[in-house]
Formats: structure tokens, C-alpha cells, sequence
């Protein structure tokens, strides 16, 4: 269960979007994720890259770090390694992960907190597991995410930003059913405590079971689905969406594009899903990032 919850009931609530009024994006493209192994040997599920680059632009690769009870001994890592011009986040749903780099930045990130390492001209880092999760073993869940960085900040100095659990920005679905975590852009005028270089949207929803989660979205933004677990179905046209599947929108049902999207939690969840269907929510103005470079290194 993710470490950062709440009632929803105590939350500001998200706006009703009206059915008639609202230009829904449709579904455009579903992915299943593929499994790799990184650094010291430890599995990851990695939906893009893997399609079309322009689809997801400015986001470069997302790695889903989990669900995975460690036994003691197999909490892996990697070592040092060098990253330019893009910025990873590193959000910690369950369990622990230490980072360090060469700026100096770093620390433990914990449940629910996201580690923001900007890249730039230049970082080197190194993650792993702390010493008891390697010792006694552990729950461990989380996801990494790449964002490309515009041309004209490919060279600015590395930075580092380390958002505590506490700092995310949480709203409730309009009805009061469901939670999101706005961890970096604004929802509905409310704004996470992520800074970026490139506009973007990056949230994390439990969609409680049976329940529809409507979200205001940019019109100039891109839209993408991920699940953590669960299930459910997304877009007006309920295309279904499980564990480890990606969803990306294209436009919305009427001409250009979309200003709302659609989840829908499936009434039956897996027992490890049984608080709701854990989903992460990402977007940016895809005019933001000129540059399709790396800068990988």
C-alpha cells in the first residue's frame, strides 16, 4: 500500500468535468511493458521507450522498479554511472532507496518520496538499497522516470531536488471516491512541488474500486496511463488497462485535441490492489522539448 494516503472526504476535490461540454481524448495506443534487468541485476518493467519517442515526448524511458518482497541478500542496486541533458525521477512508492551523485545531492528516498536529479551538462550517481534492506530484505516499489530537457538547458549546472512525502500536493476525485498525488504541475489550478525545466503533469492515483476518476487536462499537453497494479479501464471507450500496461492518448472524440481524460477502477481488484487501482498519470506540452538527444552517456 502506497505511503502516502489520506481520507479523500478531507481533500480538495477535483471539478466535475460536464459529459456533454468536455472533449474527451480517446485511446490511441496500448503497450505492455517489457521486463530488463538494470544495474546489479535487479528486474524492471519498462513500457517506453519501446514505442514511438514523439508519442511520449519530452518523457525518455520509464522503469517500474517492483512490487517485490526481497529476501535477505537479493536487494540490488547499481554503480556508478554517468547521465547528460535529461533529468531522472526517482519516486519511492514502498520501501527504501539510497542515491548519491557528484554534485553532493543525494540521500535516502522513502516511501513516497521523489528524488529529482537534473542532469544537465553532466552528473554522475550511483543508487541502492540501504544496508537493512539488503540485510533483513523488504517490500520494495517504485518507478524511475526520464525527462528530456529542452536545447536551451541541455548545459545548465546539475541540481537536485528532494520532495518529501509530506510536500505532494493531494486532491480528491470529484465525488470524494478517489486520491491523487500531484507530485510535479498543476491540476485543476493546484500545484505539485516538482520544478521543471519542461511543462509537465506527473501524478499518482488509487482509483478506489467501481469508482470513475475524471481529470482536467491541458489541451497542449500529451497523455499517458501507466498501471502500478490493479485494473481498470481508461477513455470513454473503456479500453482495458492492467498491471504493467501503458495507455496513450491521442485526441479527443471531437476535432483537435482533448481537455479530459477518463479512468474507470474495475469493481474486482487483485488482493494486492484491494485499497484501489494504483496508476500514474503523466503528460507535458509536447512543443517543450526540441531536442530528441539524450545526451545519454
Amino acid at each position: 500500500m502506497p505511503a502516502v494516503t489520506a481520507d479523500p472526504l478531507t481533500l480538495p476535490r477535483l471539478p466535475l468535468l460536464p459529459e456533454d461540454d468536455t472533449d474527451w481524448r480517446r485511446v490511441a495506443k496500448v503497450v505492455t511493458a517489457k521486463k530488463h534487468l538494470e544495474g546489479e541485476g535487479f528486474q524492471v518493467r519498462r513500457p517506453f521507450p519501446g514505442i514511438d519517442l514523439s508519442l511520449a515526448d519530452p518523457f525518455l524511458l520509464l522503469d517500474h522498479m517492483g512490487a517485490v518482497e526481497y529476501g535477505p541478500g537479493e536487494a540490488k542496486g547499481t554503480p556508478w554511472h554517468p547521465h547528460r541533458g535529461f533529468e531522472t525521477v526517482t519516486y519511492i512508492i514502498d520501501g527504501a532507496f539510497q542515491h548519491r551523485d557528484t554534485t553532493g545531492g543525494g540521500g535516502l528516498i522513502t516511501d513516497g518520496a521523489t528524488q529529482w536529479m537534473t542532469a544537465a551538462s553532466g552528473i554522475q550517481h550511483i543508487e541502492q538499497p540501504p544496508p537493512e534492506l539488503v540485510t533483513g530484505g523488504g517490500l520494495f516499489h517504485g518507478v524511475q522516470l526520464w525527462v528530456n530537457l529542452p536545447r536551451a538547458q541541455k548545459w545548465v549546472e546539475p541540481r537536485y531536488q528532494d520532495i518529501e512525502a509530506r510536500d505532494v500536493k493531494l486532491l480528491a476525485a470529484d465525488d470524494g471516491s478517489s486520491l491523487v498525488r500531484v507530485i510535479a504541475g498543476s491540476l485543476a489550478g493546484h500545484d505539485g512541488p516538482g520544478v521543471t525545466y519542461t511543462p509537465i503533469n506527473y501524478l499518482h492515483a488509487t482509483v478506489a474500486p467501481g469508482a470513475r476518476l475524471t481529470l482536467p487536462w491541458p489541451r497542449d499537453f500529451n497523455a499517458m496511463v501507466y498501471v502500478l497494479s490493479g485494473r481498470g479501464t481508461v477513455g470513454r471507450e473503456e479500453v482495458a488497462l492492467d498491471e504493467g500496461r501503458l495507455a496513450v492518448f491521442g485526441g479527443s472524440h471531437r476535432k483537435g485535441t482533448g481537455d479530459g481524460l477518463v479512468l474507470r477502477a474495475a469493481d474486482a481488484q487483485p488482493q494486492a490492489s484491494a485499497h484501489g487501482w494504483e496508476v500514474l498519470v503523466l503528460g507535458a506540452c509536447r512543443s517543450a522539448s526540441r531536442s530528441r538527444g539524450t545526451g545519454r552517456s
